[in-house]
């Protein structure tokens, strides 16, 4: 999820696994009518070394990372710089992405000190999840969402009534367990049924089988026009869409062609009351101004605030680098 010098070097959920909208070309969203919510930018959230997740060393076209008790070494088109560790230290790692295109799943991946099963648990903030090695390198969980993670359950927390959120392109679930052991009342949406496997696999090692979570295994355009039928409404909406996608019914998602109706699909959802909509945008070919002259004329009439910006890891230890991964928008009241 090649890269542009603004977007991030990880690689999206491949496309056969993304949600997808319908088939034709979308209708241009409608004129908003009142003024542009209020504008702050650029916004960088940074994510920090700790005991649940460390970015250790990045440069010449990868990435180090501690993942819970294992460190993992994966390509990282962004690292464009030099590493600052000793090879020693690289060579380490307990798992290497080797990108061989003969093998799959496990396949792609080398373990130098011990085999590895697919999956090793993992924590963030005290809830129990599931690490993957997937054949598209990536490890089950995007660790600089840390930030809107935080967001999230500190608005649900502070709201102190009932809050619903809803998260398309909700992947393996981390943003809706989060949510839900925070209180709210959750509907999670991916078009693979793989990743709403493994999203309730997580579920499960939370302990947060009870919560009140709807896994949607649908389309994620499809499912927000019929919520908008519905007359449905949520406090939070969190989107992030991959770049290019491809439905189960062969239908084609072009992220620049596609965002900007359904980001208004998510405008019509929004409560009367709305605490947040969150747009991340991994490897496109453009920059948080885009996203925030997108935010702010759909939003048009909602007052409020649209902040964007970048999504970083900063290294651990001395003479760190920050490593840029993607980009953001979200809207506050």
């Amino acid at each position: 999820m090649p890269r542009p010098a603004s977007a991030s070097g990880e690689t999206p959920r491949p496309a056969a696994e993304a949600a997808a909208p319908a088939a034709g070309p979308r209708p241009a969203p409608p004129k908003r009518p009142g003024a542009r919510p209020a504008e702050r930018l650029p916004v960088i959230l940074t994510v920090e070394p700790d005991a649940d997740y460390a970015l250790l060393d990045s440069g010449a076209g990868e990435k180090l990372e501690r993942y819970g008790p294992l460190t993992v070494r994966r390509p990282e088109n962004q690292a464009i710089w030099g590493k600052r560790l000793a090879d020693p230290a690289w060579e380490a790692a307990d798992a290497i992405f080797t990108g061989d295109t003969d093998e799959e799943g496990l396949g792609r991946w080398r373990f130098p000190k011990v085999p590895l099963g697919e999956t090793w648990p993992l924590e963030h903030k005290g809830l129990s999840y599931l690490g993957r090695f997937t054949s598209y390198r990536h490890t089950g969980v995007f660790p600089e969402q840390a930030g809107h993670w935080a967001f999230v359950t500190d608005a649900i927390a502070a709201a102190k009534r009932p809050v619903k959120v809803l998260n398309l392109f909700g992947y393996t679930g981390l943003a809706s367990l989060l949510a839900a052991r925070a209180g709210a009342e959750v509907t999670h949406v991916d078009a693979s049924k793989k990743a709403i496997l493994w999203a309730r696999e997580n579920q499960e090692l939370a302990g947060l089988t009870e919560a009140p979570i709807r896994w949607i295994c649908e389309d994620a355009v499809r499912y927000a026009e019929r919520e908008v039928k519905r007359g449905s409404r949520y406090d939070i909406v969190l989107l992030d869409p991959p770049r290019f996608g491809r439905g189960p019914k062969g239908e084609v998602w072009q992220l620049l062609d596609d965002l900007p109706y359904l980001l208004d699909l998510c405008r019509s959802l929004m409560s009367d009351k709305p605490l947040a909509l969150i747009l991340t945008a991994y490897s496109i070919r453009s920059s948080f101004y885009s996203l925030q002259a997108l935010m702010t004329e759909t939003l048009r009439g909602m007052g409020g605030t649209v902040e964007s910006g970048e999504l970083i890891i900063r290294e651990a230890g001395e003479d760190a680098r920050c490593l840029s991964t993607s980009l953001f928008s979200r809207w506050i009241p």
